[in-house]
């Protein structure tokens, strides 16, 4: 059944889930249809977010770590893997129910669910179909390899020169004052641009993760400066074998991140699945293509950033695009992330390390506002009949510009307390030695 734009727009990674708690109409209607907990929809998401995990580590640490120097490789798997832990029990504590909770307004929730307070094995979750849930722990859960993945994003702007301590500190205002504030606006029954109209369209975090963490990695690679040698010694990837490792198994838990957003297993999971098959497949494609365009050789390297280019770009679109909307959009984002990354990159004076921003942050605005394009019927996209193009593109430029604004803004304040508090960057000693041993007392590889 078709479903209503409205709805469309709440797809993104479960924000109906919470719709009960944070709207009175949906909570008088929770109370009267008690919800039934579909054994089969609760099996999925814990496979979903099982799978989102292993985007993480070893997923994304294994990208990152054989895209950067060997000196390095140790201090960025370190860095994922604490980084990630450290958001997972910042969620627990505060981060879901400033996201989700109860009340709020449209900026954050309340905090009536601090320390998961009141939530217990009986208690659940909403999801798209009228009486059937999931349970809450499932939802929570979920939602916090969303925020861990996030924040571990941000590493690929500013790997090589920052400090361990540094990046945990970052991490602990970062999360607080962006990350958590954007998943409830974008997310949340009573978001305020979930409330938007039209509403803006989400399926599984074009503006809450991709745009999120590539304009922060931005503001970080401007405010850290370039590596020390950029563009004067040689700086390539040290194994693009664990690079194409880390792609593939991002690529399987992307099914998770994508598939589980619908919260059930039904159609539209089944048209995320697909759509995460087909646009990744154009990215690989037409991002080696760009590269011959450019005047380069199709690489390994190439083919890898456009797999998660396309990935990046189908996240918002997952649910509201039909397969060959998900084909165009995966090509177009990769061409576009390959030109920028490959051509206009090289001429700035932007040591944006691991393409965080020119992946992620492009890749997710083009996803973002290409969804508006993919909505359409004539691309076998969901929208109704009278979809109107006109006012949902404005509202997903609106969303794009607000959620990159409050990202710009709230990365710099975090980097520049973490710079108050720690300095920020490693010495330039331990820069030329490595963080491996200089942060971390340990070396990746042992010869």
């Amino acid at each position: 059944m078709m479903r209503p734009i409205k709805t469309l727009a709440a797809t993104g990674a479960g924000v109906m889930a919470t719709l009960a708690a944070a709207t009175p109409a949906w909570a008088q209607e929770a109370a009267a249809v008690a919800p039934t907990v579909d054994k089969g929809d609760t099996a999925w998401m814990i496979v979903a977010t099982v799978l989102v995990m292993s985007m993480i580590v070893p997923g994304l640490a294994l990208f990152y770590g054989g895209l950067v120097r060997t000196k390095n490789m140790l201090s960025v798997l370190t860095q994922i893997l604490a980084v990630a832990s450290f958001a997972m029990i910042l969620w627990v504590i505060y981060g879901y129910t400033m996201a989700f909770g109860d009340g709020g307004n449209a900026f954050i929730a309340g905090f009536g669910k601090l320390f998961l307070a009141g939530v217990t094995t009986a208690s659940t979750a909403a999801t798209f179909s009228e009486g059937v849930a999931i349970p809450e722990y499932v939802f929570i859960a979920f939602q916090m390899t969303f925020a861990a993945i996030t924040v571990s994003l941000v590493v690929g702007g500013l790997v090589e020169r920052l400090k361990f301590s540094a990046l945990m500190l970052f991490a602990l205002v970062w999360l607080t004052i962006v990350y958590f504030p954007i998943a409830h606006m974008v997310w949340a029954g009573n978001g305020l641009l979930f409330n938007w109209e039209p509403a803006a369209l989400d399926f599984a975090g074009g503006t809450v993760v991709h745009i999120n963490a590539g304009v922060s990695a931005l503001v970080g690679a401007i405010i850290l400066g370039p590596r020390i040698g950029y563009k004067k010694e040689i700086m390539a990837p040290h194994s693009l074998t664990m690079t194409l490792i880390g792609t593939g198994l991002l690529w399987v838990g992307w099914f998770g991140f994508n598939a589980g957003s619908a919260l059930e297993a039904n159609g539209s999971a089944t048209l995320a699945l697909l759509n995460t098959f087909v646009a990744t497949a154009a990215g690989v494609l037409f991002w080696m293509l760009t590269e011959r365009m450019l005047g380069h050789k199709g690489s390994l390297l190439g083919a890898c950033s456009g797999a998660i280019a396309g990935l990046v770009a189908v996240t918002p679109a997952a649910g509201n695009s039909g397969p060959f909307g998900a084909i165009l959009l995966g090509a177009v984002a990769s061409m576009i992330c390959a030109w920028f990354v490959v051509s206009m990159k090289p001429r700035l004076a932007l040591d944006d390390s691991l393409d965080a921003f020119g992946i992620h942050g492009i890749g997710g605005i083009v996803g973002s506002i290409g969804t508006a394009f993919t909505m359409l019927p004539s691309l076998g996209g969901p929208g109704a009949a009278d979809y109107a193009l006109g006012p949902q593109l404005v509202t997903q430029v609106i969303a794009v510009v607000i959620c990159a604004g409050w990202a710009a803004i709230g990365s710099a304040i975090a980097f520049f307390v973490a710079k108050a508090v720690t300095g920020l960057r490693v010495t330039e000693e331990v820069e030329r030695e490595g963080l491996d041993l200089g942060e971390h007392g340990e070396r990746a590889y042992n010869y």
